[in-house]
């Protein structure tokens, strides 16, 4: 049973940082490319950033380019995204997502970003 668990969203202020940890259980977590997606209120869900099953290999959306880093562990089945410099922009749930030909999603976590 395929299972991924999202944590490390909250509150925090403007130019503030938090990690968002997803943990992978139920399939080769080292074999399979990884994404984080976010979704904030009355938006689309949007892509945020990639990582190859290496972790040789990042993309980011524009928008948090120089600000979120996308890295894993294989070792402990999990994939993190470090935000920095957090804007209320960023205020959306963040979702982990397998790049697979069959897709499993994350329940998410919230992340507000407010004074």
């Amino acid at each position: 049973q395929v299972r991924l668990v999202e944590s490390g969203g909250g509150l925090v202020q403007p130019g503030g940082s938090l990690r968002l940890s997803c943990v992978a259980s139920g399939f080769s977590f080292s074999r399979t490319g990884m994404s984080w997606y976010r979704q904030a209120p009355r938006k689309e869900r949007e892509l945020v950033a990639t990582i190859t099953s290496d972790g040789s290999t990042t993309t980011y959306v524009d928008s948090v380019k120089g600000r979120f880093t996308i890295s894993r562990d294989n070792a402990k089945n999990t994939m993190y995204l470090q935000m920095n410099s957090l804007k209320s922009e960023d205020t959306a749930v963040y979702y982990c997502k397998t790049l697979a030909v069959v897709a499993y999603w994350g329940q998410g976590t919230q992340v507000t970003v407010s004074s």
